[in-house]
C-alpha cells in the first residue's frame, strides 16, 4: 500500500480483567461493579438511570463477568495465541478487588499479586511487552456501598495505596501504564467510569464532575508515583475519543458540534496532557451549576502529573445537530447524536466510519503533539462456526483493514503513532451489554449468552489475517 509504520511500532492486543478473567471470588479476590452487572439488555438499562442498588438477583439475572472467558486458568494457553499471532505488546488491567478485596485495606491480597506475577512472566517469555490500565471499570464493590465511589474524596487515598503496591511490585515488569480508562466516558456512564449511580437525574452532572475531579488528582498522583518509582516507564491517559461532525453546514449546527465535540474529546484530554482546566469548561460549568469542590494544591497536582502519551478508543464517530428528533437518533449511539446517512452500522447498531478514525488522530495530534496509541478498536459481531469448524469472519478483516489502513494514512500525515491493540483479541464479555454473542476476537471462546459452552478456544480465520498484518509490519493489508 506504499505507507510505513515505524519499525518499533507495537502491535497487539486489548482486554480488560472484569470481561476476560473469570474466577470472581478465587485467590480473595472480592466483588467489584462489573461482578453485580447483570447479562444482557438489561444492563444497558443501568448505565445512565439514576438509583441502582448494586445487589445482585441471581433468579432475574445472570452475571457472566463471575466466569468470563476464564483467563485465570487458562492465561497460559491465551498469551500463547498471541504469541502466535506475533504480539509486541498486549494490553490487560488489573483488577482493583484482586489487589484490595474491599479497597481500602492496608495491605494487598499476596495472592493476587501473584497472580499477575505469573501473567507478566508468562508474556515476557513470549516476548510480549505489557500494557497495564490500573483501573478499568473495576472499582471494588466495598468502595461504592461504603463510600459512594468517586464522589467521595476518600478514594483518592485508597488508590495511591494501590497503584503504590503495583509499581513497586511490577517495576521491573511493566514499563507502560495508562490510569482510567475511557475517563472522558464517565458523564454518560458515571456506573462505570465513577463507580456510582447518580443521586438523581438533576444531579448527575454535578456529581460526575466532581467524580472526575477526584479522578484528575488521583491520576495526577499516580503519574508522579511511576516516574519515582519506575524512572524507566511511560504512563498515559486513556479516552474514548468519537470525531464529532456537524449534521449540515447551518451554522447552528456547526456550533453545536464544536461544543459538544470539545467538551467529550478534548475536556479530559487538557487535564492530563496540559495539566490544567481548560477555559472553555467554565462557562458550561456556569450554565450548568457545576460547581468542582477542590482542596488547596489539588491544581498543583493536577500540573505536576501529565502524562507521557496518550492512549484511546475508537469505535465510531458521532454526528450532531442542536435540534433532533427521536426518529433521528440511532439505537447505537451509545455517546449521543444523530444517524449519519452516509455510515454503515454494526449488528449492534455502531456506525463504522474507518476515515473518522483517521480524522481523530489528526485532531489529537494537532492539540497536544504528543505520542498516540490505539488501544481499542474492533468489530463486535456475531459469529458462525462452520461444520468444519472454521470461523470465516471476513467483516472484521474488513473492518480492521479499513481502520489499519487510516492509521497509516495519518502516520504519512506526520502523526506520531506508536501502537495498535485491536479490542477484545479474544471473545470476551461485551461491557455495553453483558453478552458473549457480541464477539470481537481473533480468538473464537465456546460461550454462549445462555451459559453453554466448553470455553475451548479456535483461531478464527482473521487470527491469520492480524498474524501477517504483524508481521509484514502493516504492509500487508
Amino acid at each position: 500500500m506504499g505507507k510505513q509504520f515505524p519499525d518499533n511500532f507495537l502491535w497487539g492486543g486489548a482486554t480488560a480483567a472484569n470481561q476476560l478473567e473469570g474466577a470472581s471470588l478465587e485467590g480473595g479476590k472480592g466483588l467489584n461493579l462489573a461482578d453485580v452487572l447483570p447479562g444482557g439488555k438489561a444492563r444497558l438499562k443501568l448505565l445512565n438511570k439514576p438509583g441502582f442498588d448494586f445487589e445482585m438477583d441471581t433468579e432475574k439475572y445472570t452475571y457472566p463477568n463471575h466466569e468470563a472467558v476464564d483467563f485465570y486458568h487458562r492465561y497460559k494457553e491465551d498469551i500463547a495465541l498471541f504469541a502466535e499471532m506475533g504480539f509486541k505488546v498486549f494490553r490487560l488491567s488489573i483488577a482493583w478487588s484482586r489487589i484490595f478485596p474491599k479497597g481500602d485495606e492496608q495491605e494487598p491480597n499476596e495472592e493476587g499479586l501473584a497472580f499477575y506475577d505469573r501473567v507478566f512472566d508468562e508474556l515476557h517469555k513470549h516476548g510480549i511487552e505489557p500494557l497495564v490500565t490500573i483501573a478499568h471499570y473495576e472499582t471494588p464493590l466495598h468502595l461504592i456501598k461504603e463510600y459512594g465511589g468517586w464522589k467521595n474524596r476518600k478514594l483518592i487515598a485508597f488508590f495511591e495505596r494501590y497503584v503504590t503496591v503495583l509499581f513497586n511490585r511490577y517495576k521491573d515488569k511493566v514499563k507502560y501504564w495508562l490510569t482510567f480508562n475511557e475517563i472522558n466516558g464517565a458523564t454518560h456512564f458515571p456506573l462505570f467510569g465513577l463507580g456510582f449511580s447518580a443521586t438523581s437525574e438533576e444531579t448527575r452532572l454535578q456529581e460526575s464532575f466532581q467524580g472526575l475531579h477526584h479522578q484528575f488528582v488521583a491520576s495526577a498522583i499516580t503519574v508522579k508515583l511511576a516516574h519515582e518509582i519506575i524512572p524507566e516507564s511511560q504512563i498515559g491517559c486513556m479516552l474514548i475519543y468519537a470525531p464529532t461532525y456537524s449534521y449540515d453546514s447551518n451554522p447552528e449546527n456547526v456550533m453545536y458540534a464544536l461544543e459538544e465535540g470539545r467538551r467529550f474529546n478534548f475536556f479530559c484530554g487538557d487535564v492530563h496532557v496540559r495539566g490544567e482546566y481548560p477555559a472553555f469548561i467554565n462557562r458550561y460549568f456556569k450554565e450548568n451549576d457545576i460547581q468542582i469542590e477542590m482542596e488547596e494544591g489539588d491544581l498543583e497536582t493536577i500540573k505536576e502529573g501529565t502524562v507521557d502519551f496518550i492512549s484511546f478508543s475508537y469505535y465510531m464517530s458521532r454526528t450532531e445537530k442542536k435540534e433532533k428528533s427521536a426518529e433521528e437518533i440511532g439505537e447505537g449511539n451509545l455517546i449521543g447524536g444523530v444517524k449519519n446517512p452516509f455510515l454503515k452500522a454494526s449488528d449492534w447498531g455502531w456506525e463504522i466510519d474507518p476515515i473518522g478514525l483517521r480524522v481523530a488522530l489528526n485532531e489529537l495530534y494537532d492539540r497536544y503533539q504528543m505520542p498516540l496509541m490505539i488501544v481499542e478498536n474492533g468489530l463486535g459481531a456475531y459469529d458462525k462456526v462452520e461444520k468444519d469448524g472454521s470461523i470465516n469472519d471476513d467483516y472484521r478483516i474488513d473492518y480492521l483493514r479499513g481502520h489499519i489502513q487510516a492509521m497509516a494514512e495519518a502516520i504519512e500525515d506526520g502523526v506520531d503513532l506508536i501502537g495498535y491493540t485491536s479490542w477484545g483479541c479474544i471473545d470476551l464479555v461485551s461491557a455495553s451489554s453483558g453478552q458473549y454473542s457480541k464477539r470481537y476476537g481473533f480468538i473464537y471462546v465456546d460461550k454462549h449468552d445462555d451459559g453453554s459452552g466448553t470455553m475451548e478456544r479456535s483461531r478464527k480465520k482473521s487470527f491469520f489475517w492480524y498474524k501477517d498484518v504483524i508481521n509484514s509490519n502493516g504492509k500487508n493489508l
